[in-house]
């Protein structure tokens, strides 16, 4: 019990790694090197998902020498061309060939960064070896250029049942006497992070079995997600283990995403009828939200959730393979400026209101009507003063 289980239990061939797909597209890739026309893998993922460990297997199962660089040690130009550059000139001495692994490129960006992602760009240009680098998050603008020179793999978030299932084997050759509840809350809590859920394993383990109540004093590790990530789940995605959960751990709301949504599937969904589809399904979320608002019935949010997840990722026949750059809506920039133009018109029908005593409604309706009196000087000056005008209401009723 000394050894880690993440070490101890660590794949030692692709046979035994949990995203299958993902590692063939890599590991050809590597066998296929030669006639890559790029030169880069990028691979990418949340924390957890086998990223880094399936570089290793393959390397051994390949008899390839592995060089790992962390990219937080490497954060401007001068250090990415020393060590990273170091590590291409040298052939390798013992194995047939190596790969280099550049862990966490989320890391070389920034102002501190002094052009590491040129530098990093250029490398693998000049490259011999594969170069390998993974990411939690590709889609920011500053990897714009790593991702045009790099063959994109995505690593999916593991459902709970594929991480139960390892738990399951890893209590069986550790003879560890464990129950399906048990193995199943630290599976769900572990948030799709399989390592960190192999940690909580072993932390409650004692005298060969889990200690009974253990398991429930582990925190869940729900991820808060971008909502770049949430989209490329739901438009890319057809899994519903995958797709159903991808706007739970988002820190926006329904609307929000809705307007992202809307935003964003004309360029994604290029086929007239799945565009349809998607937008029935956008309209049907859109109809429950006024519900929740108007009846205060928040159990109908798993219908909205349903609706703009797996409702719109199945709304397509196939998957579009090409990169799309998700851009923020436009909308909430138009009802900003639209309630900028307006807002001082409210703000001195409110005070005329509160004056007359009649509704804001009535008082918004006189506003024209009062602005064209105020060309006269006599009413303009006892009128502000009456209803106690700050100066940018003052000017707003001199425009024409």
């Amino acid at each position: 019990m000394n050894e880690l289980f993440t070490q101890k239990y660590a794949p030692k061939n692709t046979a035994d790694l949990p995203q299958k797909t993902a590692s063939a597209q890599l590991k050809l890739f590597i066998q296929d090197y030669k006639k890559q026309k790029k030169k880069a893998a990028l691979i990418y993922g949340s924390a957890g998902t086998g990223k880094t460990s399936t570089v290793y297997a393959i390397a051994k199962e390949l008899n390839l020498e592995l060089i790992e660089v962390n990219a937080s040690d490497v954060r401007n130009s001068e250090n990415i061309n020393e060590i990273l550059g170091n590590a291409l000139k040298q052939q390798s001495l013992f194995y047939s060939g190596k790969i280099i692994l550049m862990d966490e490129v989320d890391g070389v960006a920034g102002n501190q960064d002094r052009g590491g992602v040129q530098a990093l760009t250029s490398l693998i240009e000049e490259s011999k070896f594969p170069i390998i680098l993974t990411a939690n998050d590709p889609w920011d603008k500053k990897f714009s250029t790593l991702r045009m020179k790099s063959v994109m793999i995505q690593f999916q978030t593991l459902n709970y049942k594929t991480i139960r299932n390892i738990l399951k084997e890893i209590c069986e050759k550790e003879n560890v006497k464990n129950t399906d509840d048990e193995l199943n809350t630290i599976a769900l809590r572990s948030g799709g992070d399989l390592r960190a859920a192999i940690n909580d394993l072993q932390s409650t383990i004692i005298n060969g079995a889990i200690l009974k109540g253990s398991v429930e004093t582990i925190e869940s590790r729900d991820k808060v997600e971008s909502i770049l990530n949430a989209l490329l789940k739901v438009f890319k995605g057809k899994e519903i283990d995958t797709v159903l959960p991808a706007f739970e751990n988002l820190n926006e709301d329904y609307e929000k995403v809705m307007l992202w949504l809307d935003e964003n599937l004309p360029k994604e969904y290029k086929d007239k009828e799945d565009l349809f589809k998607a937008y029935d399904k956008l309209s049907l979320a859109d109809v429950f939200l006024s519900r929740i608002r108007k009846q205060q019935y928040w159990r109908l949010l798993v219908y909205v959730n349903a609706f703009l997840s797996v409702g719109i990722a199945l709304s397509k026949k196939e998957k579009n393979k090409g990169f799309i750059s998700y851009t923020p809506t436009t909308k909430i920039l138009k009802i900003w400026k639209a309630n900028m133009k307006y807002a001082k018109r409210k703000s001195i029908a409110e005070k005329l209101a509160k004056k007359t005593h009649c509704s804001r409604r009535k008082a918004m309706q006189e506003i024209e009507f009062m602005k064209l009196a105020c060309k006269s000087k006599k009413f303009y000056e006892n009128f502000t003063q009456t209803l106690e005008l700050d100066e940018e209401e003052q000017d707003w009723l001199k425009k024409e």
